[in-house]
């Protein structure tokens, strides 16, 4: 099963593919990765890597991607809303407490003194896409609303400090895939 489900529908592992795309036609910005559909994302992230707990340290640029679920038109349509320069979410922020471990938290509503919300924990621990290793954002935080300590990111490396994103919600103690999300170094 691709890990392009409908929302609301558990993800199961897959093998990894093989690429038949070149080393030159892979994604290398969040331009890049935003013109991509949901099945051409998941492909992508299973052939990625998985990055270092102190790697993602700073500030990184975020784009929300895609939306599973959505009709291919109305996803077009809230890809190019997430691309406004005035889109509410503008990245995460990340600090490693040491190799194993760090948290971050969402910047959103600008970027000279964006707000900062929902702080999460993060982890290397095996993917909920399939058999492999992801780097893992942990919600399940006292201060964030329940809605929020639903949510499950994990993130690989598609290229030098490009890092796509799936965002899981648990529903009924199963991770449900509800979006795509790119990471950028500025």
């Amino acid at each position: 099963m691709s890990i392009a489900p409908r929302m609301f529908e558990p993800s199961k592992p897959s093998p990894s593919p093989s690429f038949g795309t070149s080393v030159a036609s892979r994604p290398r910005t969040l331009d890049d990765l935003a013109s991509m559909q949901p099945d051409a994302l998941a492909e992508l992230y299973r052939g990625a890597s998985t990055p270092s707990v102190p790697s993602l340290n700073g500030d990184l640029v975020g784009r929300m991607l895609a939306i599973p679920a959505l009709p291919a038109w109305l996803g077009a349509v809230v890809r190019r809303f997430a691309a406004w320069a005035r889109f509410p979410w503008r990245g995460k922020s990340f600090s490693a407490r040491h190799e194993a471990r760090g948290e971050g938290i969402n910047r959103v509503f600008g970027d000279r003194n964006p707000r900062r919300w929902f702080r999460f924990d993060t982890f290397i621990a095996p993917s909920r896409a399939g058999g492999f290793d992801a780097f893992q954002l942990d919600y399940d935080n006292p201060g964030n609303p329940g809605l929020i300590r639903a949510i499950k990111d994990e993130v690989r490396e598609v290229a030098p400090g490009l890092y796509l994103g799936l965002a899981y919600l648990m529903w009924r103690k199963r991770a449900r895939l509800v979006l795509y999300f790119g990471l950028s170094r500025p």
